[in-house]
């Protein structure tokens, strides 16, 4: 019974409206400035584009060493600033379109700046009796109680650095008087997520991280992720399960500059007033997968487009979805619809 109360509130999760948050640091890294190396400026400059790249193009790429100096062999022809740091660091910003233009051209994918917001539900048992959810601030303590919001805040900066490393929007629970009346500590431990993914349903998300985190034992930390009405379970330290939904998401919504171009009808309906007309086409136009589109049909309040598309019906449908548009299909339960030439997709728009 548990697990079909569950699964109706995936079905429901995944179908609703995705947050998604431009990541505006992508090409920006700040990196250690080591004064015992024999060039100390290059070799921040080459870390720095690996940090770049591992938020880009994923860790597959950004592991490779030999491949990145094959691909990028001068990394500061591709620096439009730097600056000195704190702490004998140094910040530098890369050209994007640049580096995107040698990722694609070398077969390489490519995760663009718009990236799903994920809400990260985490319970700590620190021991003793001492239990908390891991909020966005920490409440209001005594003078004797400023250890534990000391260490919250540590565990959240964990986190919070993990995802900045990888380009991952975050953000935890406000766990104010509505959370606190639909989720408690023993839901999350106890592994009761219905009550999490109905009360995430606020904060408008579809990617959701369950942790179950007890430092300092022999008890393996557990994570839940829940994306696009699937569930993944793992265990490991906090760093590993963000790196883990990075290349999740990653895989999901990176383009490969190898993917082969498809056309593919797309039917927008809703499309009522010049504002409607407007913010359609400039989604279609931001899509990084999207290299060309044309209106072929308009009747009514629908505009029927021809889009010449990196990836396919697939990967266009899921990016729409994720851009806010409503899916035909999702509501009718039926699969992708094509017809005998081009794929065809069909979806509402609701402002």
């Amino acid at each position: 019974m548990l697990r079909s109360v569950l699964a109706i509130v995936l079905f429901a999760f995944a179908a609703l409206p995705a947050a998604a948050v431009e990541v505006t640091t992508l090409y920006t890294a700040q990196v250690t400035l080591d004064e015992e190396q024999d060039d100390p400026r290059a070799a921040a400059y080459r870390d720095a584009l690996v940090t770049v790249l591992l938020r880009v193009s994923g860790s597959e790429l950004a592991g490779d060493q030999e491949l990145i100096d094959l691909l990028f062999p001068n990394p500061a022809s591709y620096i439009v600033q730097f600056r000195p740091g704190s702490e004998e660091t140094l910040w530098v910003s890369f050209d994007g379109e640049a580096i995107e233009r040698g990722l694609r051209a070398a077969g390489q994918t490519v995760w663009d700046s718009d990236r799903p917001l994920t809400l990260i539900w985490l319970a700590v048992d620190w021991g003793q009796g001492e239990r908390e959810i891991i909020g966005a601030d920490d409440p209001e303590r005594a003078p004797d109680a400023a250890r534990s919001i000391d260490r919250n805040r540590l565990l959240r900066e964990r986190v919070l650095d993990t995802a900045e490393r990888r380009g991952l929007p975050v953000m935890f629970p406000l766990l104010d008087t509505e959370d606190l009346q639909a989720v408690s500590f023993s839901d999350i431990w106890g592994g009761f997520d219905e009550p999490l993914l109905a009360a995430s349903e606020r904060y408008e998300v579809n990617s959701i991280l369950v942790g179950r985190f007890r430092p300092g034992s022999s008890q393996r930390n557990q994570w839940h992720y829940y994306f696009g009405g699937e569930e993944r379970n793992w265990f490991g330290e906090p760093e590993l399960a963000l790196n883990l939904v990075a290349d999740e998401l990653a895989a999901e919504f990176a383009v490969s500059g190898s993917a082969p171009l498809e056309l593919v009808d797309l039917a927008v309906a809703g499309v009522d007033s010049i504002e409607a007309y407007g913010s359609v086409q400039s989604l279609l136009a931001e899509l990084t997968i999207v290299e060309a589109f044309a209106i072929i049909e308009v009747a009514g309040d629908q505009i029927v487009y021809r889009v010449d598309v990196r990836g396919g019906a697939e990967r266009l449908g899921r990016a729409l979805q994720f851009s806010g548009l409503i899916e035909k299909s999702v509501i009718e339960g039926a699969p992708y619809p094509t017809d005998a030439v081009n794929s065809r997709l069909e979806f509402f728009y609701s402002p």
